[in-house]
């Protein structure tokens, strides 16, 4: 796109993950333990809420690098990958190969057709988003999205103070205001969604099976690290 500027995560592609696992390296787990588990977090939702995932397509809002979609490879149907950082989207396609990934600009539509994807989700992306761009990039998810299909936002809780060191700790991050339960729903609302529901997860940086099936019992609880809302589209 002409004359389209550069982002600070153009600039900073390949240090994206580095600079994560710093922020979080206090806490004995690394990435990809936190990316599995939003990753099935996703599958669950899709499995209770809409249908088998391996025969939904799902989109990425915001994808950067990719690192959530490689834990759906072969455990969807399709995925799309859409991102304003021409960097990020270059390292999403060579992490995966299998999926479909395009550019949008900050502010304009998604390049996607209305009602296409059973599952749209943005992970940690909203956040990043200033505020007033926020509510138009909910009603685009839940454009793209068909009836019957899902919108799912996760983003920091704000209420866990390990998550705000995290947060304070990372140069991406630096900044920025964490969006509370009310704001998420709040969002799902004004798109139109009905009933938003809502959810805490990673309470445990441990990937140990029990701690697993503990944590799925806690959701309800506002001490995990990240919490999801999400709402099916009419």
């Amino acid at each position: 796109m002409a004359n389209r500027p550069e982002s600070e995560f153009d600039r900073d592609g390949e240090s994206y993950r580095a600079a994560i696992e710093d922020s979080i390296s206090f806490s004995g787990a690394d990435l990809d333990l936190f990316t599995r588990i939003k990753a099935e977090l996703l599958l669950d939702l899709a499995r209770r809420e809409v249908g088998a995932p391996e025969q939904l397509a799902f989109l990425d809002v915001g994808c950067g690098p990719g690192e959530t979609d490689r834990f759906l490879e072969g455990r969807v149907r399709s995925l799309t990958g859409i991102d304003v950082a021409v960097e990020m989207l270059e390292a999403a396609r060579r992490r995966n190969p299998w999926a479909a990934y395009r550019e949008y600009e900050a502010g304009e539509p998604f390049p996607c057709g209305d009602a296409y994807f059973d599952v749209c989700f943005a992970i940690c992306v909203l956040h990043h988003a200033p505020e007033e761009q926020r509510p138009a990039m909910v009603q685009e998810m839940t454009r793209v999205c068909r009836p019957g299909g899902l919108v799912v936002l996760v983003e920091h809780n704000p209420l866990n103070p390990l998550t705000r060191k995290a947060v304070r700790g990372c140069e991406f991050d630096r900044g920025v205001e964490l969006l509370g339960r009310g704001d998420l729903r709040r969002l799902l609302g004004q798109a139109g969604l009905a009933q938003p529901r809502t959810r805490y997860i990673e309470f445990f940086p441990r990937d140990w099976g029990l701690l697993r099936r503990v944590e799925a019992r806690l959701g309800w609880l506002p001490f995990g690290a990240q919490h999801a809302a999400f709402a099916k589209r009419p």
